[in-house]
């Protein structure tokens, strides 16, 4: 078996400063109302007490996509590595995948009227670099990481006000920022 590739996004060291967004805007050329990538602030109370939390996200390359299985041309497939791909030569812009997935993370591109996600950065991962989120964020609160070797003891599957990933068994694993509480013993 291959390894699985998945993200670790850090609450604990993410600002929200979008930088991440928009060097995935930048390096795949999107149009000016696309992401493949967002930032969601979370609710404040997440671990007990009031302390600012984002999430950066993306396509979680699930181990069960659903964008994959509602998909009526065939246009996702998964690499061996786990990263769910779209084929945008044999889509055809119907958006099930879109509402399919619980991460709402296949996008419609208006211009082309075909469907858009994250790749993780295929052809960066095939030359022995990182997706581009994961190098420009500047706060380094995202990691690429093999999902069968993670070291999970301080990290979560889930996370208030984000979907379950047990739903797909998504790959992407988060790390609470510490609570005021942690923060002023």
């Amino acid at each position: 078996m291959s390894k699985r590739l998945g993200f670790v996004s850090n609450m604990e060291r993410c600002v929200g400063c979008n930088a991440c967004v928009i060097a995935c805007k930048s390096y795949h050329g999107l149009e000016p109302d696309m992401k493949r990538r967002k930032v969601r602030e979370l609710d404040e109370n997440l671990v007990g007490s009031p302390v600012r939390a984002y999430l950066s996200a993306s396509c979680q390359h699930c181990e069960n996509p659903a964008c994959m299985e509602a998909c009526p041309t065939s246009a996702y497939s998964k690499r061996e590595d786990g990263i769910v791909l779209h084929n945008r030569k044999v889509c055809i812009g119907c958006k099930m995948c879109q509402w399919a997935c619980p991460y709402n993370a296949p996008t419609f591109n208006n211009v082309t009227k075909k469907m858009d996600k994250c790749d993780m950065c295929q052809e960066r991962l095939d030359q022995g670099e990182l997706p581009i989120c994961v190098s420009c964020c500047p706060m380094e609160a995202l990691e690429l990481v093999e999902m069968d070797t993670l070291d999970e003891s301080t990290l979560v599957k889930d996370v208030a006000g984000f979907p379950q990933g047990s739903i797909t068994d998504a790959n992407i694993r988060m790390k609470l920022p510490l609570s005021v509480k942690q923060v002023r013993r």
